[in-house]
């Protein structure tokens, strides 16, 4: 089973892949390989939203031991097409991947649809930052890490002030860094357990590690026919 998983940046994939690393090599133990790309032109948000679902159909349609999943930010609200709320950011991606296995007459096929996927950090990937508080702290060298974010994190708002890359930015300012996402982000979360990071973003991540979680190596007589 192959499993690809669509993120907006390199510092989504390599940060997804510190994190889960040992979640992904006891998949790959199994015969599954899960693979995270970054979007690699144009506007990454809406790379994800709009080029994803169709390049899903096309994926699944030709591998039928493929699964596709879409992971953008959930910030900025209402690029690519109207939507606040995780639920309407999903609703948006899976009408356009059906809408693509339409065009090529296989709309009427639920397995398909079943294996394309639709998750988001929400807001953005520093939420899982700012869930992995010891690890963070150890990063900016502090004896003490003030948390002055919502808790969960996950339930910070879409005002530019208050997303989680912000406040994390702020938190490496106040400390005198500079925070480098393609740098920080991975070592902070290759730190933490990703078990421990779910519970506290509950919301989107917890739901995208459970599907990794229950994947399970296919019955290959069930493709048949």
């Amino acid at each position: 089973m192959r499993v690809i998983v669509y993120v907006e940046g390199e510092s989504d994939r390599d940060a997804m892949e510190a994190l889960l690393k040992p979640l992904l090599e006891q998949k790959r133990e199994m015969g599954i390989s899960i693979n995270f790309r970054p979007a690699f032109k144009g506007d990454r948000k809406k790379f994800i939203l709009l080029d994803v679902p169709l390049r899903a159909a096309n994926t699944i349609l030709n591998d039928p031991h493929s699964i596709v999943a879409a992971m953008p930010d959930l910030y900025p609200k209402n690029k690519g097409f109207e939507h606040k709320t995780f639920e309407e950011l999903e609703a948006g991606i899976v009408k356009i991947f059906n809408s693509a296995l339409q065009r090529k007459h296989a709309g009427d096929d639920d397995r398909l649809r079943e294996r394309f996927k639709v998750f988001c950090f929400k807001h953005e990937l520093e939420a899982l930052i700012l869930a992995a508080e010891e690890a963070l702290r150890q990063r900016l060298g502090i004896d003490h890490l003030e948390v002055t974010w919502q808790i969960p994190v996950e339930n910070q708002d879409h005002d530019y002030d208050h997303t989680p890359k912000r406040i994390v930015k702020k938190l490496f300012e106040k400390y005198g860094q500079d925070y480098e996402e393609t740098v920080d982000a991975p070592l902070i979360l290759e730190k933490s357990d990703y078990r421990d990071i779910a519970e506290k973003c509950p919301q989107c991540f917890k739901p995208f590690v459970e599907f990794l979680e229950s994947l399970q190596p296919e019955n290959r007589s069930s493709q048949s026919g």
